[in-house]
């Protein structure tokens, strides 16, 4: 029984309630009427020096949410002998937090101890999604920051490799819905991945392949180049797709052409609903983006802080 009580009491941590907080978009109207407009130049300043932080902002909004609810944990550092989630294994590349920074420096300046870390980055991830060409979206806001933050957590991330019954069951734990699945790893669109995270689909697959055979043969030829047996190169991979800083529906298609780097990706269209909405997504940018616009604001409704950070970076 005991272990039983902590098995559930350990899933509790994770199953951050989308009710926790109440959210509203008005919430700093009258506390920090100035705090959209703040966050979108910090935003827009980092994103026009370099377009990979669109990318860099919405995977850390994800990762933050799918750890304990969209909790700012993932900004905290490792203190003492606590190694904080930026330094967990899942999160290695993650970077920009720089942004978040520049953000919460100009609002303390402006008004002091009112808004969240938590608030301050899914504001970014909607401002970075916007930059670089894709819709936009009210942001509810009320958010408070968490004050635990362990790598260990990082675990529970939805993997590269996992198949479909594995996303399934990782959204569903959070609230969210085979839709909410499909749209939200559209996210997919922006940015670069490392050879690590698709390594085992061009070398070794199985028994049987060498290369996934659902992978187009080209593809894999190709990615086998720029990821060589011995891979010695730190930072050799490949971009999501041909236009990484562009929020598009090129993700899609991809999936499509057996041309999607992850096993993640592939395993969408293993199952009717979820292939079905990808040929969808596939079709028509428009529905892509509406129904990824209901996804993350669903996802970042799933809430589970205690306060208002004065730096993002330690708790108070």
């Amino acid at each position: 029984m005991a272990a039983i009580a902590a098995l559930l009491s350990s899933l509790l941590i994770f199953l951050a309630s989308p009710l926790g907080n109440a959210l509203s978009s008005n919430h700093y109207d009258k506390t920090c009427p100035d705090v959209e407009s703040t966050v979108t130049n910090a935003v827009r300043q980092a994103v026009m020096a370099d377009k990979k932080v669109a990318a860099a902002l919405l995977r850390m909004h994800f990762h933050d949410c799918f750890i304990r609810g969209c909790d700012a944990s993932v900004l905290l550092n490792s203190v003492n002998k606590n190694t904080a989630e930026k330094d967990g294994p899942a999160n290695g590349s993650l970077h920009a937090f720089f942004v978040i920074d520049n953000a919460k420096k100009a609002l303390e300046a402006l008004c002091p101890g009112v808004v969240s870390c938590a608030d301050i980055l899914a504001l970014a991830a909607r401002d970075a999604v916007v930059l670089v060409g894709g819709p936009t979206w009210e942001v509810p806001k009320g958010r408070k920051d968490g004050r635990i933050s362990r790598a260990s957590e990082t675990s529970q991330l939805p993997s590269p490799t996992f198949n479909i019954s594995q996303l399934k069951q990782s959204f569903s734990q959070r609230g969210l819905s085979l839709d909410d699945l499909v749209a939200l790893s559209g996210g997919h669109t922006l940015g670069f991945s490392h050879c690590s995270s698709f390594q085992s689909r061009i070398r070794n697959f199985n028994a049987t392949h060498d290369i996934d055979p659902t992978m187009h043969p080209s593809f894999a030829a190709s990615l086998r180049s720029v990821c060589p047996k011995k891979n010695n190169v730190k930072n050799a991979g490949a971009t999501m797709d041909p236009s990484p800083t562009t929020f598009d529906n090129t993700y899609y298609k991809l999936i499509l052409q057996g041309r999607s780097l992850f096993s993640s990706d592939e395993a969408l269209l293993t199952f009717p609903k979820t292939k079905n909405l990808v040929s969808k997504f596939a079709t028509s940018k428009e529905t892509f983006s509406k129904a990824f616009v209901n996804s993350i604001i669903k996802m970042s409704s799933i809430t589970g802080g205690q306060e208002i950070r004065k730096d993002c970076r330690v708790v108070n």
